[in-house]
Order: C-alpha cells, then structure tokens, then sequence
C-alpha cells in the first residue's frame, strides 16, 4: 500500500493535467447521466412571441419543445423509408423510431441522449448496410448533429468540445473494430459538428454576456439610486448640524449671559440659567458627537450663512442671466420661518428651476410662495422647451434629493407633467406648532 506523506514529492505537472482533464470529461459527460432534466418552458416577453397574436401567444413558452419534435419527426422520416434500397416497411419503420428517439430524449435528458444517439449509431452501422458516411446513416447523421446542437444549447461550452471530440474517437473507432477500416471517413462529421457547435457555443456566450450585462446594468441602478439617497441625506445632515449646532450656541450664551443683565438676580434664577446652560452645551456636545459623523474628511462648513427664501431674489437673477425667464409671485403674510423650513424650502426651489433649465432649454418658469397658517406652500411650473437647443439628461437625481428634504419636514410633494406640456412641482412644507390649511379654524 502507498502512502503519501507531507514529504513527498508531488506529482509530475503533466499528470496532474491529464488527471484533470479526466475528470472534467467525467463531470461533464459521465456524472449523472440519465438525470433527470427537462427543458423549461421559454419566456414570452421575447421578440419572436411578441410578433404572435395574443391568444397563442402564452402557448409561445413551448415553441423550443416543438422544435425538438419537428426535427426529431424529420429524422424519423429519414430513417422510415420503406421500399428505399429494399428495405421491409417494419425495418424501415424501427429504423425512423431508433433514429428520432435520442432528439425526442433530449428534452428530459440532454446528456443520457448523446450517448444514446452514438448506440443508436452504433447498432444500425452494423445491421444496417445503407450507410452514408461511416458508421452514419442519413437519419442517424443529423439526427447525432441535432442531439448534440440541443446539448449544447443547455449545457457549458465545454461540454460541446467533449461532444466533438467523443464524437469523432468514436467515429474514428467503431469502422476498426468491426472490421471496416477502409471505410473510416471522420471528415465530415467532424467539420459538419464543429461548425455547428461552434455556432451554437457563440450563442450561447453572447446571450450569457447579454445577461450579465443586462443584471450588472440593474445592479448598478439600484446602487446607484442608493448611493444618490444616502449622499441626499448627508448633505440634509451636515446642514440640520450647522443649523442646530448653531441655535445651541446661541441658547448656551444667552443662558450665560443672563444672570449679569439682571441687577442683583435672586439665587434661584442663578441656578436655573445655569442649569439651562449646562444643558445646552451637553446637548451641544451630543448632537456634534452624534451628527459629526457624517462630515467627511474634506469636509468645511461654510463660512457664509446658509441660504433662505430671503436670499431667493439673488437666486432668480442668476437663473434669469442663465437663459430661464422666471417670474416669482408671493401670497399670503410673509413672515420668518424656522431655519430648516426656509433652507429646505430655498432647496427645492433651487433644485426645480436647476431642472427647469436642464430639461426644457428656453422655457419660462413661475415660482410661487404660498404663507398659509399651517406652513408654507411652493409651487414651481415651467412650460415646454423652445428652440433647437437639446435637453440636457442631468443626473436624474434632483427629484429625489426633493423627495428627501420634504420627507425629513414630514410635507408633501408632487411633481409630474403639467397639462400645458411643461413639468409641475409643488410641496407643502409644515410648521409645527401651527395647524395645517385644513385644521385651520373657521
């Protein structure tokens, strides 16, 4: 008995290639072999099932399985020709059914049908002396070339190269050992089969190419509308942090100055600013610790103060010199709102004539405010593109980034085609503390 030990020497390179080789001839070819595989149905969103009418067209998922039987009953009429070279009718007829069976086979078990079709070959070269080509009769010849072409279509391209090859050993072999070696001609079953299979090898790869595109493309979306969502939300973040941060500071001061403007402020009151400050700066020091993550390494907080609806007329001069003629209208009593409201409210605004000049060159754009009890109302519509400037396609982001800053002001949002052919967008951001239009009293 041998041993193998760790210090052993390994096996020679050209072993372990030949044993490799072997066992990939054995997982193809020899594994499993009468498994039981039946061919799936086909799908009928394609091309082909789409030119069908629609009342046949759910029955398209079975035209592969009727083509297997086409060509099989085709190789039974090769096979079944009585009277042809006087050949009796039950011959012939044994002959067709022995012929077809292997393509018929090849919709449950596509591997158990290649080596039927050699044994088929294999007994009718022998007690059958009408041969084409040695040892193929005409109906065995492409009744072989189909059953490997449907092999192929279901299996790797490495199992059509071990058809090939099995093929014309055995094509090459059989003539030999029944004794009619002068009669061997591998040619054309060799060139007829690598054309095929080379054929349907091509196929094959550029449908899986196809396919993995196709899911890489959808891959790719999905990650990078996640990525366009989590970039929103951190722009949203880092601006809440400048915005929070910056009203704690002022509490904390104000707390810590209090005390001094009061002459002679009771003790009481000393106590309670204190604690107020205190409770601030903790606060403070948690939304930092908390909220600072999202700050990345580049990050800087701007050194202007960030922009609300009173900055909006500078806004609106630089999309006016950029070619967008807006108008702004403002209803309702104008007053102060908190600063996340005004900053995502500048935002959205910002966002919707930045899509209004990317996908409607030349149009004009109307902005309205709406100051109603409940909060604030925005509504921002242009008409369609004019002249011959193209659209340009954008990110395809700006939506979202919209859907985002309303949800965080838990608002709502519309946006879609105007019935003037120009695009809408209108959001109604709340007030907390105030009543909304329709809770308002009477």
């Amino acid at each position: 008995m041998t041993e193998t030990t760790t210090g052993a020497t390994p096996r020679p390179p050209e072993l372990r290639l030949a044993s490799g080789v072997i066992q990939s001839l054995r997982d193809d070819l020899l594994t499993d072999v009468l498994a039981f595989r039946p061919l799936a149905p086909m799908r009928t969103d394609g091309r082909l099932p789409r030119l069908l009418p629609r009342r046949i067209r759910p029955r398209a998922a079975y035209l592969p399985h009727a083509a297997v039987g086409a060509v099989a009953f085709f190789v039974f009429l090769l096979g079944n020709t009585a009277g042809f070279g006087g050949v009796p009718p039950v011959e012939a007829l044994v002959i067709g059914v022995l012929a077809a069976a292997p393509v018929l086979m090849t919709l449950v078990r596509p591997v158990g049908a290649f080596w039927a079709s050699l044994a088929v070959t294999a007994v009718l070269s022998v007690v059958h002396d009408r041969i084409m080509v040695w040892p193929w009769a005409p109906a065995t010849f492409i009744g072989h070339l189909a059953v490997m072409a449907f092999v192929a279509m279901r299996t790797p391209p490495r199992v059509a190269g071990w058809m090939w090859f099995v093929t014309l050993v055995f094509g090459t072999a059989l003539p030999v050992l029944v004794g009619a070696a002068g009669s061997v001609q591998p040619a054309p079953m060799a060139v007829a089969s690598a054309v095929l299979l080379l054929a349907v090898t091509v196929r094959n790869t550029r449908r899986a190419a196809r396919q993995e595109v196709t899911a890489q493309q959808e891959v790719t979306a999905v990650e990078r509308d996640r990525r366009t969502l989590l970039e929103e939300r951190t722009t949203i973040a880092r601006e809440l942090h400048d915005v929070v941060a910056h009203h704690m500071s002022v509490v904390a001061i104000q707390a810590e100055a209090a005390p001094y403007r009061v002459k002679n402020p009771p003790p009481e009151l000393e106590a309670a600013f204190a604690t107020i400050r205190e409770n601030a700066v903790a606060a403070l020091t948690e939304l930092r610790r908390v909220l600072g993550v999202v700050r990345s390494a580049d990050y800087e907080a701007p050194e202007a103060p960030q922009p609300t609806l009173a900055s909006l007329e500078g806004l609106l001069a630089n999309v006016r010199e950029a070619g967008l003629s807006v108008e702004k209208t403002v209803t309702g009593a104008v007053r102060e709102l908190p600063q996340g409201v005004e900053l995502s409210a500048y935002r959205i605004v910002q966002e919707a004539l930045s899509n209004s000049l990317r996908h409607a060159p030349g149009a004009s754009a109307g902005v309205e405010l709406s100051y109603v009890l409940g909060g604030l109302g925005i509504r921002v519509v242009n008409g369609p593109a004019v002249g011959d400037v193209p659209p340009s396609p954008g990110a395809g982001h700006g939506i979202t980034g919209m859907r985002e800053r309303v949800a965080m002001l838990e608002g709502e949002m519309t946006a879609g085609r105007s019935a003037g052919g120009g695009y809408e967008v209108a959001v109604f951001l709340p007030v907390r503390g105030l009543p909304r239009p329709e809770e308002a009293p009477a």
